[in-house]
């Protein structure tokens, strides 16, 4: 994929308040690649070479479940950042995550 692709996925990240989240296939809904949840999740795995700061820790699977937590270089710092913003953590899986979860395609402004 190319950069444009990544740069469009981290300012998408970039615009998730602080106390919520989104999931990657959100993510790439609003990207109109509704199959490429994956790649969302790639790109995040590089957007620190994004020139801008990419809140990457906001972003879960569907389920509210911690997966990339392992690309933070330490396995508990992602749920570190995320209960400091008010997420409710327990066994990587965000209990609050409904109440919390952020929708580009809602709330996203163009």
């Amino acid at each position: 994929m190319s950069g444009s692709f990544f740069e469009e996925i981290y300012r998408i990240v970039a615009c998730v308040p602080p106390g919520r989240v989104t999931t990657y296939g959100a993510i790439a809904r609003y990207l109109g690649t509704g199959l490429s949840a994956r790649m969302v999740g790639w790109a995040l795995n590089k957007c620190h070479t994004a020139n801008f700061p990419v809140p990457a820790h906001r972003v879960v699977n569907r389920q509210g479940r911690l997966t990339g937590k392992h690309y933070f270089g330490n396995e508990h710092l992602m749920q570190q950042l995320l209960e400091q913003e008010g997420a409710i953590i327990e066994n990587d899986v965000i209990l609050n995550f409904k109440e919390i979860f952020w929708d580009p395609q809602k709330e996203k402004k163009q």
